[in-house]
């Protein structure tokens, strides 16, 4: 899926031409982007079946597919479904090999990861203006990310507009302000320690009054407790519903894949507090336990939307079940 198709409200018709053929190229070159910057988790998994998959199909090699599973944070319920799907797909197959059995297995977990409608995994800015709340603790990349989606909404023809209302934090503030310097929109921010359903409220305002068509909405990360940062993320959440009914049109939990089973805490607690639409999961470059994301998508029944793999802005990509259940599980031609 290329960028203009992930966003539900981009009109291909105004997209430039080059953009388009941009996109492409990006989408061609990503597969052994993706696999490369995937190598920790693909090496500890081919570590973890060393042993058992040289000597056939038997049921040792479905145990250490299941303990292989378990160790890349696919999680025990995940995993118990998955490899009684691939067991039935293999025997009827009469998969004997190690690639086959490996492409089997990523085309069983690339399953798992898609969505019942495909429509989930879009974004939806079709509104006018949208509000995109993005939420996460400290620390997983949620102004990045904001920054980078602005960077391709800006490219797509769009008016983002970003909202700096993680105000507890002045860092926080000035790193969004230097993107939207970067991206070249408008930012909506007040004084440290501002109420930060009020600079919403006056990002929502200004949105309006400026023509802007995406509202990107930074949230805090971190309060006193847990149970304060999701009472003030419900309060900001308040907020923009009444100020525009129907929004937010997205609320997106940015996750670091490197804090695996605790990535999936805490998508539990921020799904309960504000109705989580997509997860933006970032950093898989920089671990070896990517099935975070099967369990994720398997728990909650959470789209995974984008994915982070480094630190240039194109690596922010669309997210695709197939390409990375081939690039951590898929044989070695896959």
């Amino acid at each position: 899926m290329e960028w203009h198709e992930v966003f539900k409200g981009i009109d291909e018709a105004e997209v430039p031409a080059e953009v388009i053929a941009e996109e492409e190229r990006e989408r061609r070159g990503f597969f052994g982007k993706l696999r490369s910057s995937l190598g920790k988790a693909r090496g500890a998994v081919q570590d973890q079946l060393k042993g058992a998959i040289y000597v056939g199909v038997d049921r040792r090699l479905y145990e250490q597919t299941e303990e292989a599973l378990i160790f890349a944070d696919v999680g025990v319920d995940a995993t118990v479904k998955i490899v009684d799907e691939l067991e039935r797909r293999v025997t009827a197959a009469r998969i004997e090999m190690r690639d086959p059995f490996m492409d089997e297995l990523a085309a069983v977990i690339a399953g798992t990861l898609r969505p019942e409608d495909p429509e989930q995994q879009r974004i939806d800015v079709s509104a006018d203006p949208s509000v995109l709340l993005v939420v996460g603790v400290n620390g997983t990349g949620k102004t990045t990310t904001i920054g980078k989606i602005a960077w391709r909404l800006k490219q797509l023809g769009k008016t983002p507009l970003m909202v700096a209302g993680d105000t507890f934090r002045a860092a926080a503030v000035e790193q969004l302000s230097e993107w939207a310097s970067r991206v070249g929109c408008d930012i909506v921010k007040q004084a440290a320690d501002a109420d930060p359903a009020a600079v919403v409220y006056d990002g929502i305002a200004a949105a309006r009054s400026r023509g802007a068509d995406v509202v990107l909405v930074d949230t805090a990360g971190r309060l006193h407790t847990q149970v304060n940062l999701m009472r003030e993320l419900e309060k900001v959440r308040r907020v923009i519903e009444r100020q525009m009914p129907g929004a937010p049109h997205e609320t997106l939990l940015v996750l670091d894949a490197t804090t695996g089973q605790n990535g999936l805490r805490q998508a539990q607690q921020f799904q309960e507090a504000v109705d989580v639409t997509g997860v933006v999961l970032t950093k898989l470059d920089g671990t070896a336990k990517g099935g975070i994301v099967v369990a994720i998508h398997d728990a909650l029944r959470i789209p995974i939307k984008l994915i982070g793999v480094g630190e240039q802005l194109e690596d922010l990509r669309p997210f695709d079940p197939d390409a990375f259940a081939r690039a951590i599980f898929g044989g070695d031609e896959g």
